[in-house]
């Protein structure tokens, strides 16, 4: 089995959520947070043999980037990945206990109803990611009020914070669904956004095949 760039980049981002991961057998891989607050799942090129776990995700990437050039996995083995190029270079990377690993329900993730929906491009996503980080920003909301809907990066407990605000689309309601800044772990691109007033949010990459589900914080409020 041979990693295209595609997968390894969504395997990096993965594990901004969870430093370990359970492949199971086919072309989806998911995690889900320690937390539990959020889960992510992507649908990849390659067909996965067999189910197996690896407890330190970052590690099994960097070895396959640094030391390797054009890898092959073979994972036949139970116990093991051997890591091969050509006939001089391999690895041998043992696998986890799946039990120790934090994974996703085995029921797929579904939003309850949808209150709002709109669209972020990439360069929205960069700049909000941007703002957050240049400000110290620590939350992000997405806001409907005056008859708009507008993505918002502030500091929600400071009544004198700065901010950062893109309008989105238009509503008739009023809501305030909020997030925290560290739980939004975005791969690059652009994104159709989804809110459930029932505190779900759903974040779908359409270049990846990759949705995001985050929790929104319990202050958040749909009038």
């Amino acid at each position: 089995m041979k990693l295209s760039d595609k997968t390894k980049a969504i395997l990096k981002n993965f594990t901004e959520i969870n430093q370990s991961l359970s492949f199971k057998k086919g072309k989806k891989i998911r995690t889900i947070s320690p937390m539990q607050n959020i889960l992510a799942e992507a649908t990849i090129d390659e067909e996965i043999p067999s189910d197996f776990a690896i407890y330190d995700l970052p590690q099994f990437i960097t070895t396959i980037d640094v030391l390797y050039k054009d890898p092959d996995i073979d994972i036949t083995s139970e116990q093991y990945a051997s890591i091969k190029e050509g006939k001089a270079t391999r690895s041998k990377y043992f696998f986890s206990d799946p039990d120790v690993i934090i994974s996703p329900p085995e029921k797929e993730m579904a939003l309850p109803s949808e209150e709002v929906s709109f669209n972020l491009d990439e360069t929205q996503v960069k700049k909000l990611i941007h703002s957050a980080n240049i400000l110290g920003l620590p939350d992000l909301s997405v806001v409907g009020e005056a008859g708009v809907v507008k993505v918002v990066t502030s500091d929600r407990r400071n009544d004198t914070s700065n901010d950062y605000t893109i309008v989105v689309g238009s509503t008739e309601h009023e809501f305030s669904f909020n997030f925290k800044m560290e739980n939004i772990k975005l791969i690059k691109g652009s994104y159709q956004v989804s809110i459930s007033k029932a505190n779900l949010a759903r974040f779908h990459n359409v270049a990846y095949n990759l949705t995001y589900f985050v929790a929104l914080e319990p202050d958040s409020t749909y009038n």
